[in-house]
């Protein structure tokens, strides 16, 4: 069976997360990694029992030695990458959020276009099982219908070299983790909102700390009432992941939806309008397995990616007008 050689393009804390769920899969293998640093790339291979290490991400591109890569490179830096490796022929996984305008997100996709390769963004929250319990009991009408989701990501970020604080790079708490809440309502209602308001809360070094929107969704029948989400996420609080989705005929409680691995975690609660709760058994699952099964599926079988890259067009023009909205302090209809 062919199985797809993953390149590595960079040493970012995160491949620690994607190595063991390439290597849980069966149609996967880590054959590279790249780093601007030939010494440091080498040391990584070694460390991660890694066949082949490059000293510039463009040498691996140019290899031959692989089928996709894993772009884990600061936001301001994925458009470029991810064209460059679109146009050496490798597959691209791109860490979210996939860029950082919307220019760069339409000359992804156009690269992926022209060239027939894959490109998806690595939202992998959106492929665990828990996620996708949670869309089923949306199809079914089991919530009625939908009025709220409400969810927040925060943690404790004090380390002031730290990429997620610097401003020209897409650094800040909305682009790191607000992404997150905003990607998980846009699951829910199906698309964009129609229009958005949000405040923040700026650093020293001129980032939003914390980040709170409010989103107001179209209604699903014509007449009927709008819909909203509501997120707050902050790099000023300690870890924790929280959503619900509230309907007219209960609410789903998700405990830990965007992170946690197979720790137990994750849960679903479904809360009855008298009152009783229902717990929703969740499969254990790696948190980063789905995302790598589902390119292998688009590589090897010629399959759409789940998540779809108009769906991160959404994402990315939505979190563009939060931060207008932020700035400005007014509400701000989205294009």
């Amino acid at each position: 069976m062919k199985k797809v050689r993953w390149g590595l393009l960079s040493t970012a804390q995160i491949n620690r997360r994607l190595i063991p769920a390439i290597r849980a899969t069966k149609r996967g293998v880590l054959a590279a990694v790249a780093s601007r640093d030939e010494a440091q790339a080498r040391q990584y291979a070694k460390q991660w029992e890694i066949p082949h290490a490059f000293g510039s991400y463009q040498a691996m591109l140019d290899s031959g030695e692989i089928d996709a890569v894993y772009i884990s490179l600061p936001n301001h830096l994925h458009a470029e990458w991810s064209i460059r490796a679109l146009e050496a022929g490798v597959h691209v996984l791109c860490e979210k959020p996939f860029a950082i305008t919307l220019e760069e997100v339409d000359a992804m996709i156009a690269a992926s276009q022209r060239t027939g390769k894959a490109l998806a963004e690595a939202f992998m929250y959106r492929h665990h099982p828990q996620t996708k319990m949670v869309g089923e009991w949306l199809r079914n009408g089991k919530l009625g219908e939908l009025v709220l989701v409400r969810s927040i990501f925060t943690f404790t970020l004090d380390e002031p070299e730290n990429v997620r604080l610097v401003a020209d790079w897409g650094g800040g708490a909305l682009w790191d983790i607000g992404v997150y809440p905003v990607s998980l309502a846009q699951f829910v209602y199906g698309g964009a909102p129609q229009r958005v308001s949000a405040v923040q809360v700026t650093g020293p070094t001129g980032i939003d700390e914390t980040f709170a929107g409010l989103m107001i969704y179209a209604p699903a029948s014509e007449g009927g009432p709008e819909r909203t989400a509501e997120f707050a996420c902050s790099f000023r609080s300690p870890g924790g992941t929280h959503a619900e989705i509230l309907g007219t005929k209960g609410w789903l409680e998700i405990g830990a939806p965007f992170n946690g691995m197979d720790d137990g975690r994750k849960h679903l609660f479904f809360n009855h309008p008298d009152g009783k709760v229902q717990p929703i058994y969740v499969p254990r699952q790696s948190l980063y397995v789905g995302e790598v099964q589902d390119m292998h599926a688009a590589i090897l079988d010629g399959k759409p990616t789940y998540l779809t890259l108009d769906e991160t067009r959404d994402h990315i023009r939505t979190v563009l007008a939060l931060y207008q909205a932020a700035k400005e302090g007014r509400q701000v209809i989205l294009p």
